[in-house]
């Protein structure tokens, strides 16, 4: 299954582009869920939301949706993924309020943040059972073999990002994979992400892929372009 959807949903600029002018934004969720079949949730970085609030987006969903959740940036940039036991337990307490409807959850590391063997698998050893998580790792010194050696041993994805500033290796390491896709794209440049994700959908169960979100509304139409694209492929 190839999940395909933009980090976020809620977004006043995209009325007019993506939504209808006169659309409340309560009724944002229910509108993107009809045309995308997931959304990364950056609001969590910030704040852990209630379990009402998240079940309420899942009440607002049809089953086959899923959310993925961006971590608490007090584990990722605080705490920097040290002693975060208990901020991690809380968090995925209330994440799985979402039920079948909860998918990866994103630890976006800060982009100062060195290659730190010991403090990565450390901090996976902590990880839930059941947890689908995925690294995005913004310093260079992360893409090592024995980062992707660290991951895979406990079956957590690398996320691929591609970017202006960096663009992950394509490496798999999980059960599932993870794609951030940042930039601004073509349809030649959609088509090459295509094919990468068409190559890799022969290795793993799943994959997670999700555009930024812009003022122009390009990441709705981004989105639905690549959909369009592997859909009329016959190797996915």
């Amino acid at each position: 299954m190839i999940w395909i959807g933009t980090s976020g949903f809620q977004y006043p600029e995209w009325k007019g582009k993506f939504y209808p002018e006169d659309l409340s934004a309560k009724k944002m969720l229910p509108f993107y869920a009809t045309k995308f079949s997931t959304t990364e949730i950056n609001y969590t970085f910030r704040r852990i939301p209630t379990e009402k609030t998240v079940s309420n987006w899942a009440t607002h969903t049809p089953a086959k949706f899923r959310f993925t959740l961006k971590a608490p940036q007090k584990i990722t940039h605080h705490q920097k993924l040290v002693g975060s036991g208990d901020a991690l337990d809380y968090f995925w307490k209330v994440a799985q309020t979402l039920g079948e409807k909860l998918g990866p959850i994103l630890f976006q590391l800060p982009p100062f943040l060195k290659k730190d063997l010991t403090r990565l698998e450390d901090f996976l050893a902590l990880l839930p059972k059941g947890m689908k998580a995925a690294f995005e790792f913004r310093h260079e010194s992360w893409f090592a073999d024995e980062t992707f050696a660290a991951l895979k041993n406990h079956n957590a994805a690398l996320c691929i990002a591609d970017s202006e500033k960096l663009s992950t290796p394509i490496v798999m390491t999980s059960g599932f994979a993870y794609f951030r896709l940042r930039d601004q794209y073509n349809k030649p440049a959609l088509e090459k992400w295509a094919n990468t994700i068409s190559q890799q959908r022969k290795l793993v169960g799943e994959i997670f892929v999700y555009f930024k979100h812009e003022e122009t509304g390009s990441g709705p139409e981004f989105a639905a372009q690549l959909m369009g694209l592997l859909a009329n492929r016959t190797d996915t």
